[in-house]
């Protein structure tokens, strides 16, 4: 395989992540009022800032934020790692794009952490300084299971829980891992095989 396919692959999702997500912000106003109803009420687009992560998960806006931004910037740097070991391991091609998709969609939410709090000044007003404090741009947003929960649910009956809204980045490391974990068979039988070689 080809590393050059591979890494222009990873830059294609990280370039239609960031067009839509500059598309949006400069198009569209924030929450409800800008709405766009894609399929009846249950899938909208919707513009939506998360400080937290994937899928509207938040952590403190402080010091919690800058943490999780470093945390993002040091899993990045892992995933390229692995990906590059795969590719020098001649890994199968499906484990690589998925990895790809993975770090695609890491160094996109990456970017908004770090840079979009200046360059698109959407820091949150109570935190430190903008860089490393930027809000993900999230826009997708699934309205089936948003509401309060039942009460006769244990522990979090009652309780209201937001409808899922996430962007391209967060879908890539999605898609990556769920078809990772469907086709762990096929992407890591050659290394058993060799394992078992070497113990025979």
């Amino acid at each position: 395989m080809k590393y050059y396919k591979v890494y222009v692959f990873v830059l294609g999702v990280i370039l239609l992540d960031h067009t839509v997500k500059l598309w949006i912000h400069f198009n569209m106003g924030q929450g409800f009022l800008g709405q766009i109803n894609l399929l009846g009420n249950w899938l909208k687009v919707q513009y939506e800032l998360n400080s937290g992560m994937a899928f509207g998960v938040e952590w403190g806006r402080t010091y919690g934020k800058l943490a999780l931004t470093i945390f993002r910037l040091l899993a990045t740097i892992g995933i390229l790692f692995y990906l590059r070991r795969l590719l020098h391991r001649h890994a199968h091609s499906g484990l690589i794009y998925c990895i790809a998709l993975i770090l695609g969609g890491a160094i996109g939410n990456l970017i908004d952490s770090v840079f979009y709090g200046v360059l698109l000044n959407n820091a949150p007003a109570d935190v430190p300084f903008a860089w490393f404090h930027g809000q993900v741009i999230d826009m997708i947003y699934i309205d089936l299971l948003g509401g309060y929960l039942p009460h006769w649910i244990p522990f979090v009956g009652g309780k209201y829980v937001p409808a899922t809204v996430f962007n391209i980045a967060d879908a890539a490391i999605f898609i990556g891992v769920i078809v990772i974990i469907v086709r762990q068979k096929q992407f890591f039988a050659k290394k058993r095989r060799k394992k078992y070689k070497t113990i025979a």
